[in-house]
């Protein structure tokens, strides 16, 4: 590693220690030409997602877009908006798990729609309106009975009913 303050090639690693949940290594490295110390990270490359469109196009996975369909499903919903990147690095660790390179949007769309289901429900319709393309106010009614019917059961199961 060639040291940034004299640009010479001789080095050594003073210390190492895994960091960012184990998936980075970062490392103190001390120059044996000017004796100054620096850190380096190391990382595993990985290449980026391309997420496969409805209409069959490819564009690049990005995570701001995800983030900014979050914010609008959650506005004024008591979500913080740390939660609501929380919730796109789980998806998106999630998704480079089960897919290499490509991914469709139905995975990415279902991924979210459980994530904001446990998290809150009218976020999670606010959503689910939009990327199950509701078309008039029975399909509302229905998924909001659908909800409550869940609500109600999983209370029972807990004996609060």
């Amino acid at each position: 590693m060639r040291c940034p303050f004299c640009k010479i090639d001789d080095d050594r690693v003073v210390d190492s220690r895994s960091s960012g949940q184990g998936f980075v290594i970062r490392r103190r490295r001390k120059c044996h030409n000017c004796g100054r110390r620096f850190t380096t990270y190391e990382r595993v490359e990985k290449s980026p997602l391309r997420v496969i469109k409805k209409d069959g196009s490819r564009v690049d996975f990005d995570r701001k877009k995800l983030v900014e369909g979050l914010k609008r499903a959650c506005h004024k919903r008591p979500v913080s908006t740390e939660r609501l990147e929380e919730i796109v690095n789980e998806v998106e660790r999630d998704l480079s798990e089960v897919y290499d390179r490509e991914v469709p949007t139905k995975a990415i769309g279902e991924k979210i729609i459980n994530y904001l289901h446990d998290l809150d429900h009218v976020a999670y319709v606010r959503f689910a309106s939009v990327y199950r393309n509701f078309q008039d106010i029975t399909e509302f009614v229905k998924e909001i009975e659908n909800i409550t019917k869940k609500a109600s059961e999983g209370a029972k199961e807990n004996g609060k009913s």
